[in-house]
This record gives C-alpha cells, structure tokens and sequence, in this order.
C-alpha cells in the first residue's frame, strides 16, 4: 500500500506518521455543560471539569454576540446595525439549545434568540 500525503501537509510530514489516534489521544477533553439551571434571575452553568458559573440574565443579553445584537463589521471595521442598548431590564431566559459540542442558543424573554454562546465565549464573560 502506498501512502498518500496530502496536499496541505508539507511532504516531509507523511499523514501516516500523524494517525488520528495518537493526535486526539493526548488533547484535553473538550469542556462543555454537564447540568444547566435557571436559579432565580441568573442562568448556572455546571461545566464538565465541575466548574460552575452563574450569569445574570440580563447580561447574557446585554452579552449576546449576534450580529443583531453587536452589529456586522466590512472589511474596513465599520459596524452596521446592533442594538446600542447596554442594559435590558427584566429580561430573562426563556430557554436554549444546544448548538453542536460547542455551543447554546440562547432564547430570551423580548424575542431574542439568535445569539450564539460558545462555551469558550461563556468562560470568557463569566470572568468579567
């Protein structure tokens, strides 16, 4: 059998001598939501390495990283659209969903509901 080197991996780095195996044996498991509660106006998050963050509700909100929300940026960084609003008041979860192993879609309580929240973009926020 003779082996095939891709195109995209110099020749000196056969793909044979990087079997997926060994390459995803060694890497930490992903993190990801092991139990998620809503407990009075704040959403908790129990993560799989039994962290636990707790995140106001209008936050997340304020947070969501829609282009509805945070506005669409050309290739010149000019932003288009967004909501300007850096505080909606009374405004709760309503539900989510998980996007994929990487994410939750977020449904609030004015409508909302294309805000995409990865996990990493969860830790993020939870520590500011």
């Amino acid at each position: 059998m003779r082996l095939r080197v891709s195109p995209l991996i110099p020749a000196k780095f056969p793909v044979a001598q990087y079997p997926a195996t060994r390459l995803f044996a060694s890497m930490p498991p992903t993190l990801h939501p092991t139990d998620i509660q809503i407990i009075g106006s704040e959403l908790a998050i129990k993560w799989s390495d039994d962290t636990e963050d707790f995140y106001p509700m209008e936050r997340l909100r304020a947070l969501s990283p829609s282009a509805e929300n945070m506005g669409e940026q050309d290739l010149l960084g000019n932003t288009y659209g967004g909501d300007s609003r850096e505080r909606f008041p009374g405004v709760r979860v309503t539900g989510w969903q998980q996007i994929g192993g990487y994410a939750l879609l977020l449904s609030f309580s004015d409508g909302h509901k294309t805000g995409i929240y990865s996990y990493g973009y969860l830790k993020k926020i939870s520590e500011g």
